[in-house]
């Protein structure tokens, strides 16, 4: 005879696919069955419905899974608890080595519990150049958004040299001949987990939104022009990170040969067994070894660490977006206004200005008002020529190519810059990440908390009214806000202290010959 524990379980699994209870402590708790197994997650009273967090779409890429693309995660017998973050991915912190390498696991904020009718979903790719970050952060917190009536999803992807190892002998043992951009793959998996999951907690398949910031935004741009993508998402938003910068992905070459740099620094053996004595390494010494060249290979050409493999990346991406051939999807792509202020003195910034535009360097010298020993043009919104410079070419004249690629292809787009100031930090500008807890509704979890006025608090809901409205039905447009007018004329929405003003053409002469310059290099 089955024991009473038996009896409860097998009880428990009958019970629907979503569901609500208490725990022994009288804790809410919302309880979803997967098809590898029950989950069972909270309903905590500052979130609109149910909070799952740490719930693993793919099996740990440990041992002889290192480097390779992520499989399916092994079924599981008894409720699985979802209360807590999985870890963040192993990466080199400030003191070293931190995280695990076992981080495959994704966060889901619901808008109601029960899940009710089929919502909206958006997937957040966080930033960190690749390298570093986490979905954990108290920023991307996904409650205030759900309240928008929206499914949340944030991903914890491999990272640095677990996440983007090429090497030749991993291309070798690959049946697509493909190495590196395990991320991109990781991140792949994650949609689909959502695209086969994300009804039982209410959400809709059909209506999936990849949104990221930064390294996270240039993903969802690399997606957009990977075929392994196609039908997973049906709109995308780009905060702040642009296929164009740094050039975009490294041939595969490339990256075999930085892989094969950190293998022989690894003193790995030649030949056959390189590859089971580099996955038998503890992970935080790869990452140790890889922190001693990966900031001397996040040169202009190495985009991010991610390389044309054939198979994920079949060819280059800015290619693709040139000529219209990226993924037909809404698009919502912008940059923020200062993102990045060097210290360099001008003559310095004349000479990264030349090295970058070589025969085109006149041209930009003179947009800049640095030509015939000019101290440059200083701007109250943009900053000075230095901010105006590095921002132009990393983000905003990108966002703007890119946006207009899109629109020539006829498909939907809008452009934006996010032009306000975190309180307190007014002499940096809107620096690059400032947008995020605007976004997010989470202004009140930054820390130190800045002064936020309830002009701020607007802002925030401005832009969390766009975003969710784009998620919801692939226009951002509705309701009583200004109407954001489609890219593709030069018109885009600015973010302003002010609220959300119309404008026309950002930084129309740098952006010429930076444009100039992209064709010419797409023409080789």
């Amino acid at each position: 005879m089955r024991s009473l524990t038996q009896a409860a379980c097998v009880l428990w699994l009958a019970l629907p696919a979503a569901a609500g209870s208490a725990d022994a402590s009288g804790a809410a708790r919302a309880r979803v069955l997967l098809a590898e197994g029950a989950i069972v997650g909270a309903l905590p009273a500052d979130a609109p419905g149910a909070v799952f967090k740490g719930i693993p779409y793919a099996a740990a890429p440990v041992g002889p899974l290192r480097w390779r693309p992520p499989t399916p995660i092994p079924p599981w017998h008894a409720p699985r608890a979802a209360t807590a973050f999985g870890p963040p991915c192993v990466q080199n912190g400030r003191e070293g080595p931190t995280g695990s390498e076992d981080c495959l696991y994704l966060n889901v904020w619901t808008p109601a519990w029960p899940r009710g009718g089929a919502h909206p979903v958006m997937v957040w790719v966080h930033g960190g150049a690749n390298v570093v970050g986490s979905a954990n952060s108290p920023t991307f917190d996904g409650a205030a958004l759900a309240r928008r009536g929206v499914v949340v999803v944030t991903v914890n992807y491999r990272l640095g040299v677990m996440g983007f190892m090429a090497h030749p002998a991993l291309s070798a043992e690959s049946p697509h001949h493909a190495s590196g951009n395990y991320t991109l793959l990781d991140l792949i998996a994650a949609l689909r987990w959502v695209h086969t999951h994300i009804a039982a907690f209410g959400g809709d398949p059909r209506r999936v939104t990849l949104f990221g910031q930064s390294s996270g935004a240039y993903d969802v741009l690399l997606l957009m022009t990977s075929p392994l993508a196609r039908g997973l998402f049906a709109g995308a938003i780009a905060q702040s990170g642009q296929l164009l910068s740094y050039d975009g992905p490294m041939p595969k070459s490339r990256a075999e040969a930085l892989g094969s740099r950190i293998a022989a620094e690894l003193q790995a053996p030649p030949g056959d067994a390189a590859l089971g004595f580099l996955r038998s390494l503890p992970a935080e010494r790869v990452v140790a070894v890889a922190a001693q060249w990966l900031p001397t290979a996040l040169g202009s050409d190495t985009g991010l660490l991610t390389n044309v493999d054939g198979w994920v990346l079949p060819e280059s991406p800015a290619r693709v977006f040139a000529a219209g051939r990226q993924l037909p999807v809404p698009l919502i792509v912008g940059n923020n206004a200062r993102e990045i202020t060097p210290q360099a003195g001008a003559e310095e910034l004349r000479r990264q200005i030349t090295d970058f535009y070589a025969e085109l360097a006149p041209q930009a010298l003179d947009a800049y008002g640095l030509s015939q020993g000019g101290a440059g043009i200083s701007d109250p919104l943009l900053g000075g020529a230095g901010a105006q410079w590095w921002t132009d070419i990393v983000q905003r004249c990108a966002a703007s190519m890119e946006a207009d690629w899109h629109a020539a292809a006829r498909h939907p787009t809008w452009q934006y810059q996010f032009e306000r100031a975190i309180p307190g930090r007014e002499a940096a500008g809107s620096f690059h990440g400032a947008e995020l807890a605007f976004v997010f509704g989470t202004l009140d979890r930054l820390s130190p908390l800045p002064a936020f006025t309830e002009a701020d608090r607007l802002a925030s809901q401005d832009m969390q009214a766009y975003w969710t409205r784009f998620a919801s039905t692939g226009d951002p447009n509705g309701g009583s806000l200004p109407i954001w007018p489609r890219a593709g004329d030069g018109r885009y929405l600015a973010f302003t202290a002010d609220g959300p003003v119309v404008k026309d053409h950002l930084q129309p002469g740098p952006c010429a010959v930076f444009r100039q310059r992209t064709l010419q290099r797409l023409a080789r």
